[in-house]
């Protein structure tokens, strides 16, 4: 217990517990992923699925936690597993290294609890979101991009995600973001992952939160009321 005595004030001893046997899927494994699977392996979860198709350039060191000088030309999954391993070892890690589509989606959402998006791209992320739907997993979403960033938790049939985006042919997301927008928006990810898997707290839930850090202007959009 030593290992988690910090989190306490936070969590229960039974929520730690629990947490322990949860699964979390983190879906792309760059800015917002290397985060996202930091945290999540910090707090201890189970087990810890990541997909991701991409190795490490040198565009990556500005912003990715897991992004190296030594691990440039690395695929993305295999560092993330590595720095699972010397985090928690009590962390379970299952690799994907292939872009998240139609044709993997069934096995990697297998036994997941809970689903991370940390894709670049709005195709994939309908795509995960109905996905997610079909098997009755929750998703917590996020995407950044220059100085902001947005986060929403989408649970079964809110097709949340589609009322956002839209057309489904919307261009990728930007692949610009200062160092500190994943950490930003990864932190509210997990905190959201954290809440659905012990079941407590308010989520963001029919709500987008949005962060723009350079005017300090962070407001909540109710999507209910857009989709109106």
């Amino acid at each position: 217990m030593n290992r988690h005595i910090r989190s306490l004030d936070t969590v229960t001893a039974a929520e730690l517990a629990l947490v322990g046997t949860k699964t979390v899927g983190v879906v792309g494994a760059g800015g917002l992923g290397g985060y996202v699977i930091e945290m999540l392996a910090r707090f201890g979860v189970g087990t810890l699925k990541i997909i991701d198709g991409d190795v490490f350039d040198e565009s990556n060191l500005n912003r990715q936690l897991l992004s190296t000088e030594a691990n440039l030309g690395k695929v993305k999954v295999d560092a993330a597993a590595l720095r699972v391993i010397t985090i928690n070892s009590n962390v379970q890690t299952e690799t994907f290294y292939e872009v998240f589509n139609s044709e993997n989606a069934e096995t990697f959402l297998h036994d997941v609890d809970v689903a991370v998006d940390c894709l670049d791209n709005v195709t994939a992320r309908l795509l995960l979101e109905r996905r997610c739907a079909a098997h009755n997993i929750p998703l917590v979403h996020g995407a950044v991009g220059a100085w902001s960033g947005q986060v929403m938790t989408v649970l079964p049939g809110d097709d949340a995600l589609r009322k956002l985006y839209g057309d489904e042919m919307l261009p990728a997301s930007s692949q610009t973001a200062a160092s500190f927008i994943p950490a930003t928006i990864a932190s509210y990810q997990v905190a959201e992952c954290i809440k659905l898997l012990i079941g407590r707290g308010e989520l963001l839930r029919h709500r987008m939160m949005y962060f723009d850090l350079l005017h300090n202007n962070n407001f909540i959009v109710d999507l209910k009321e857009e989709a109106q």
